[in-house]
């Protein structure tokens, strides 16, 4: 299995943070006041977005289609209250070029979708567990950690509230 990771600092006083994924790249995060990055909430849309794109291009130019320009837009509907979750993403594939096979590129964004994603097939899965911990560090250098919860559908709250009730026994 592989593992990605990413690691956030915070950058001055706001909610301004500063990432880094495991292979070493940079963004910048921040909410609508600072406005000096990205908004998380964005990146959502955005990745299963880049993710879908790879694999089409690639689908496409291993079938030798005249791609001469590809763009994606990706919208996502977030519910208003919070933790405003996600309802809906929506991805348009645009792509130009001349005598393209237009089955061709409908398959390649189904097999995107449905075989090649792993953004898309988070989510779309709805099974992934969200381990919450906390190590907290003092000037002295004593660390305390712990785990705080676990979130998703395979979660001991949730398997607890969905288990089946024991079966009641049936006099005869």
């Amino acid at each position: 299995m592989a593992v990605k990771t990413a690691d956030l600092t915070l950058a001055g006083d706001g909610l301004r943070f500063v990432a880094e994924s495991g292979s070493g790249h940079r963004i910048v995060l921040d909410n609508g006041e600072g406005d000096t990055g990205m908004r998380p909430a964005e990146l959502v849309p955005l990745a299963v977005a880049g993710c879908t794109a790879m694999d089409v291009i690639s689908i496409l130019r291993k079938k030798r289609q005249p791609v001469d320009r590809y763009e994606i837009h990706a919208s996502g509907i977030q519910d208003d209250d919070h933790p405003n979750a996600f309802r809906r993403i929506d991805i348009v594939h645009v792509v130009s070029g001349a005598s393209l096979d237009t089955a061709a590129v409908a398959r390649a964004i189904e097999l995107s979708a449905t075989k090649y994603c792993s953004v898309g097939a988070t989510l779309a899965s709805g099974a992934v567990e969200i381990h919450h911990r906390y190590v907290v560090r003092s000037p002295d250098g004593v660390e305390e950690t712990d785990e705080v919860l676990v979130t998703g559908p395979y979660s001991p709250a949730v398997e607890a509230a969905t288990a089946a009730p024991p079966p009641v026994a049936v006099p005869s």
